[in-house]
């Protein structure tokens, strides 16, 4: 079976400028890629089956992100295929690097081609959007700024970069996050282009940084490190990352790691890993 791969995704900040009348948070922010990723392989079956032979832990697998996206494509298709789903998960849960949202994202990229459906990628980016706001930016494929609640993308240029990540040992939830009464919902909109690294901040990292002091911890040693360019906390958290210019460099940082943190280095994608193995 062929694999297909699930990136991660950092966002290089993230505002929260309104909340729509149906409690939707307005976002703006910047999308990028890493080179860290899941693993799907799919196994296409004629008796319109889908199910995940080994269920992720503490994922009920009718939850699981990868089913509900196939069980969506195969019912709007109409399609009598089925599959089994296999997913090898490096992106940890609950850490605010998109892995839930790739791994859909990828399940309806790949399926779309397994089951020779040729679907269109808006068509696709349609139905991503009602399994979660940050499966599009996974279907759109490349480095893009967003706003209205993470589908409205246009691409940006952005420069060579690598990035230490640190996973604090605590899952966030998205949604207690996004409730929180201490949230700013107000951050003035900035416009792009033009944009330049370091430009905006995290409008969630304090209420997260204040709920968790694990991530307050892991973020603080990461701005204390020379040769960076920014250091801040990725979507809802928990993971905080740091970018760097150069392989050395981030290397260099990775040495220093204390022993009680946790983390990796991956380097800045431009594009989706996906589009070499089904265009």
């Amino acid at each position: 079976m062929p694999a297909f791969l699930a990136p991660a995704k950092v966002n290089l900040f993230l505002h929260v400028t309104g909340r729509r009348d149906d409690g939707y948070h307005l976002l703006q922010t910047v999308f990028r890629f890493l080179d860290f990723s899941d693993q799907l392989s799919f196994e296409v079956r004629k008796d319109g089956v889908i199910k995940m032979p080994v269920p992720t832990i503490g994922v009920p697998e009718e939850k699981d992100l990868c089913v509900r996206a196939a069980k969506l494509l195969q019912q709007k298709s109409g399609t009598h295929l089925g599959t089994e789903i296999f997913l090898t998960k490096q992106i940890p849960l609950g850490g605010g690097l998109g892995g839930g949202s790739s791994d859909a994202a990828t399940t309806l990229m790949a399926l779309n081609h397994l089951w020779g459906l040729n679907w269109g990628k808006d068509q696709l980016i349609e139905l991503g959007l009602q399994l979660g706001a940050d499966v599009p930016i996974f279907i759109f494929g490349e480095s893009a700024f967003a706003e209205g609640v993470g589908e409205k993308l246009v691409p940006i240029a952005l420069p060579p970069a690598w990035y230490l990540v640190l996973i604090p040992p605590v899952q966030v939830s998205t949604a207690e996050v996004f409730s929180s009464n201490k949230l700013t919902r107000n951050t003035i909109p900035i416009k792009i282009p033009p944009f330049s690294i370091g430009q905006g901040h995290n409008d969630l990292e304090p209420v997260v940084c204040r709920a968790y002091p694990e991530v307050a911890k892991c973020l603080e040693w990461l701005k204390r490190l020379e040769n960076t360019t920014i250091a801040v906390m990725s979507g809802s958290g928990a993971c905080v990352f740091a970018e760097f210019e150069t392989e050395s460099a981030v290397r260099a940082a990775f040495a220093q790691i204390p022993a009680d943190m946790k983390g990796f280095v991956a380097q800045g994608l431009d594009y989706h890993p996906i589009h070499h193995s089904v265009e």
